[in-house]
């Protein structure tokens, strides 16, 4: 179904205050709002060095000259606020106003009760000075694993003497080549080939040329791994002339179940290599499974993934930048820092990093509500006829085998697929679980996301109560993302760096490729200092159905509730990806010091 993973359209047209209609009384009342960090033009602009200086902060609440802050909060979210909003700019969006239209508008605030109650809350929060306990990792045991599948176990004979060459060509964006190329280095040691550095196919969906070397440093992922497999950059001349397809090497995913075990490597791949010498895999993706797997093969998938693919200088210097740019200063803080961005954030020792400013902490949210999930769930969102027109006419132009499938079942309604957790959390879903947790306004947030249907009305609500919301398109420069400007990958590169490293990474979907990458990281280099937030989307959509008589406090509740029970710290469970899930014996080790815990503990 259409995109996973990491970003690879433009944020939504940039949200600033000026063009946000029924606020001008507000910026009459706190100016200071318009220097939150955030930018205040649509068009190219230039870092002032000091509101660099001084950092992406929110002084309204705290400022004198804003006592008014209740009726402030309120009038944020008064509903003519948001009925005379522009109108989205997108192809999906209406092109003409009209009754519809309007009434769509109307109806994009599904939640203006609970909004409302946010919004005092979050003052209170502010005038009390106080802190989300959520800045935290909130089970202590997360600490007790460490990472160590670097550890190598060596097999007699594996990496001296090969069986045939193995040429991979991965599809999909960032993060489903990063799991194909893990696969294909398991795959090589489970059938003692070469494996041949991998290719990436272009795709008319990601419109990205890259290729292993523009990502990832090729070096470092063939020294990392040279005790365990064979790795050359390029086949041989004599079998680069052969037509692979013509003497059946060509192995399709067609030709491989998903999640295939190694048994069907050996019984159908392996004859092949023998016979031929090399086997192409095109369009490798998702084609190993997780069990059923020899322990050195799963220690050896969780090595490439969080040892052996580095990212180049290229990406690395300019995620520092988002990193400083947020964080106001450029030491690394953690072992996060240090495996992503490499020396180009600096190590200070710690009897001097008193001189240093206090960091400022941000909080990373994977957004995802673009056009194509959003039609593929048959959900509804508050949009009304003109939203289903939409959806429906995305759905006949993009998915109309699923349409054909439709017809012969009887469908689930919209609101049986919400009760089921089956729809995509909306911006103002993922404001409403931030405020419920504590997150204060002046939060900083990086958002990572694609388009985002619905445009600016869609947004509202969320930069209403955090406002101090920002992407890389306005931490950087035009020109300095010029370099990436045509190629998504390394776009989404970026986003995952700033992601990994944040203080706090909060997700809308936990079933993405960036969120599960992300979070994997997070907890195998985290050690207990990397809190992620992943809501239970059918815990909080029954949450939400009380939106009209719930009380606040009992809404904060609830929303913690949820977010501890996705905190818990689970041994990797069956089939579960290592990737996301690496704490296991085979990828991770637990700390002797600490007593050994039972259960989900």
């Amino acid at each position: 179904m259409g995109k996973q993973g990491s970003p690879k359209s433009p944020r939504p047209d940039s949200l600033n205050f000026d063009e946000l209609s029924g606020l001008k009384e507000y910026q009459l009342r706190c100016p200071e709002m318009l220097h939150s960090g955030r930018r205040v033009t649509g068009g190219e602009y230039n870092w002032d060095k000091a509101i660099l200086a001084k950092g992406f902060k929110n002084d309204c609440v705290k400022n004198s000259a804003c006592k008014g802050v209740y009726s402030l909060m309120f009038c944020l979210f008064d509903p003519t606020f948001l009925n005379n909003s522009p109108a989205p700019r997108n192809e999906y969006a209406p092109k003409e106003r009209n009754a519809a239209n309007d009434d769509r508008e109307k109806n994009l605030v599904m939640y203006s009760r609970l909004l409302q109650m946010a919004s005092v809350s979050l003052a209170e929060r502010d005038l009390e000075q106080k802190v989300s306990k959520f800045w935290k990792e909130t089970n202590p045991h997360a600490s007790r694993w460490i990472p160590c599948a670097d550890k190598t176990v060596k097999r007699a004979g594996t990496v001296n003497n090969h069986t045939g060459y193995i040429l991979v060509s991965a599809n999909g964006g960032l993060n489903q080549q990063r799991v194909a190329v893990c696969n294909a280095v398991a795959v090589a040691s489970l059938l003692n080939a070469t494996l041949v550095i991998p290719k990436f196919l272009y795709s008319n969906v990601w419109k990205d040329p890259s290729q292993f070397n523009d990502i990832y440093q090729e070096e470092t992922f063939m020294n990392t791994l040279k005790d365990d497999i064979n790795i050359v950059k390029e086949l041989p001349s004599h079998v680069k002339s052969i037509d692979l397809e013509a003497i059946g090497s060509l192995v399709t995913d067609a030709d491989l179940t998903k999640e295939a075990t190694p048994d069907e490597y050996i019984k159908n791949i392996f004859p092949i290599l023998l016979r031929n010498g090399v086997v192409h895999f095109l369009g490798f993706g998702n084609r190993l499974g997780f069990e059923r797997l020899p322990s050195d093969l799963q220690k050896l998938r969780c090595k490439c993934n969080f040892h052996a693919l580095k990212f180049v200088p290229k990406i690395q210097k300019t995620g520092s930048l988002l990193v400083k740019r947020i964080r106001k200063y450029g030491t690394a803080r953690s072992v996060l820092d240090e495996q992503l961005l490499g020396s180009f954030i600096s190590t200070v020792p710690h009897r001097q990093r008193v001189t240093i400013a206090n960091p400022s902490k941000y909080l990373a949210l994977h957004l995802r509500f673009e056009v194509d999930m959003v039609a593929y769930s048959m959900c509804h969102f508050g949009g009304g006829e003109s939203e289903s027109r939409q959806l429906q006419a995305y759905r006949e132009e993009h998915f109309p085998l699923v349409l054909e499938r439709l017809k012969k079942t009887k469908p689930l309604s919209p609101t049986e697929l919400r009760k089921m957790g089956r729809c995509p959390l909306t911006p103002e879903e993922a404001a409403l679980v931030l405020a419920g947790l504590g997150f204060d306004r002046g939060t900083y947030i990086y958002l990572a996301g694609s388009l985002i249907y619905g445009g600016k009305s869609r947004m509202h609500p969320l930069i209403g109560l955090y406002p101090n919301l920002v992407t890389k398109e306005d931490l950087l420069s035009p020109s300095e993302l010029a370099p990436f400007r045509n190629f998504s990958s390394q776009l989404a590169a970026l986003d995952f760096i700033a992601c990994a490293v944040s203080d706090v990474f909060a997700m809308t979907d936990s079933g993405s490729q960036l969120s599960s990458l992300v979070s994997g990281f997070r907890t195998y280099y985290g050690r207990g200092n990397a809190p992620t937030l992943r809501p239970i989307k059918k815990r909080l959509a029954a949450i939400l159905l009380e939106n009209s008589t719930i009380r606040w406090h009992s809404f904060e509740n609830r929303i913690k509730k949820m977010i501890e029970e996705g905190q818990r710290v689970h041994i990797r469970g069956s089939s579960r990806s290592i990737y996301r899930q690496p704490r296991c014996k085979d990828c991770m080790c637990k700390n002797q010091i600490m007593p050994w815990f039972v259960g989900s503990q």
